[in-house]
């Protein structure tokens, strides 16, 4: 006849107990060591945490990848289970940690509180006021020196004196008379030029045997009785 067995519960891991070593020959150490000790204890815990609980989650997600009834979705079910198992344990851990700190935090001179940072420089009452006093007086002492500046500038460009534009206006003059004279020369030129290049055909057409001139005989004048 054969015996069926019941099926067992999955085993939690029993959380993991920190043992305080005891240090012979030295010194007991003080109530803020101890006290700082476990709040690095309580850092590296969260760290572990957070990071079993990001590999969880990386897992979850292959598992939607894969397709249900699948021989691969084995290995990271039972990967997934184990994780959690860590995950309880670091749990267990973070509780009796804070528990054990908040045994330490009782005992005087464990919490050591630090010096008030003392400020270095002006205090920030003195930045405010210097920004109102900015706003206040120096902008518009700025404006008005501004506008002053751009008041005399106009009113140097409205005052132009009365030689300068008469000498301007000499100089324009010569210019004018200047341009007049040059295109005459121009002109000059270019009519010195065509009638060399057509000497050549007006010496052509008069070549030939030179014919005589004729004189027209002239009478004398009659004498008067």
């Amino acid at each position: 006849m054969i015996q069926q067995t019941a099926p067992t519960a999955p085993t939690t891991p029993a959380p993991v107990t920190l043992a305080t070593p005891i240090a012979t020959g030295r010194a007991a150490p003080s109530a803020s060591a101890i006290y700082d000790g476990l709040k690095a204890q309580r850092r590296e815990l969260t760290n572990q945490l957070d990071q079993l609980e990001s590999t969880r989650r990386e897992i979850t997600g292959q598992l939607e990848d894969i397709p249900v009834g699948s021989l691969d979705r084995k290995p990271l079910e039972t990967r997934i289970t184990d994780i959690d198992s860590q995950i309880t344990s670091v749990d267990h851990l973070l509780a009796s940690n804070a528990t054990d700190i908040a045994k330490a935090a009782a005992i005087p001179g464990a919490v050591v509180e630090r010096p008030p940072d003392i400020p270095r420089g002006p205090p920030p009452e003195a930045w405010v006021l210097g920004g109102m006093f900015m706003v206040i007086v120096l902008l518009p002492l700025s404006i008005a020196w501004a506008r002053r500046i751009w008041r005399r500038s106009a009113a140097a460009v409205t005052s132009f004196p009365r030689e300068i534009g008469e000498r301007l206006l000499r100089m324009e003059q010569a210019l004018e008379a200047t341009s007049v004279e040059v295109e005459r020369i121009g002109e000059g030129q270019r009519f010195l030029t065509r009638l060399f290049t057509e000497g050549e055909g007006t010496r052509s057409i008069g070549a030939g045997a030179a014919q005589p001139i004729e004189r027209k005989s002239v009478k004398a004048p009659e004498r008067l009785p």
